[in-house]
């Protein structure tokens, strides 16, 4: 199981860096349409798309591998079981937040795609395409949640590393 959920954020986070390349080619499209005196229609409207979607499929790579800012001060005061339960209080509300976030995300493209909603844009595509990534991107951070949550209830998740105080405010 751990295999395949490591696969998972791995692959989020692969394609998140596909977006990013594209979302380059898209940005240099521009610039050079611009100099060469044509026009691409909806090129500034993709490359929003795509900052977007690499934004949303990072999120859970970046929480498993503790890059996320996380304010510690409080945390780092407390000692054993306070900071155990502190920990625990933060992942439980932090896991119902991205489920929540996770639903309303599908939801959201669901009904675009349900509705026929096109972005005003020149280019009128279809918003439940770029919707898409962000839900999955929800939902793949759910399930990262909950992999930090249950791991942390079994006694299995990985402590501090040691670079984590410099992002920690």
């Amino acid at each position: 199981m751990r295999r395949l959920l490591n696969f998972l954020y791995d692959g989020a986070a692969a394609l998140a860096a596909l977006c990013m390349v594209a979302l380059l080619c898209a940005v240099l499209l521009s610039i050079v349409s611009r100099q060469l005196s044509f026009h691409v229609p909806g090129i500034d409207a993709y490359a929003g798309y795509l900052m977007a979607a690499a934004g949303f499929l990072a999120l859970a790579h970046t929480l498993k591998r503790g890059e996320h800012i996380r304010v510690t001060l409080v945390l780092s005061a407390l000692k054993g079981r306070a900071h155990q339960a502190l920990e625990l209080f933060a992942l439980a509300l932090g896991t119902l937040l991205a489920v929540l976030f996770a639903y309303y995300s599908v939801r959201l493209a669901w009904q675009s795609h349900a509705f026929n909603d096109i972005s005003t844009s020149s280019d009128a595509t279809p918003l439940w395409l770029p919707q898409l990534s962000m839900g999955v991107g929800a939902v793949v951070m759910a399930i990262a949640f909950v992999d930090e949550l249950v791991l942390q209830l079994l006694g299995r998740r990985a402590g501090a590393r040691p670079g984590e105080a410099l992002r920690n405010e």
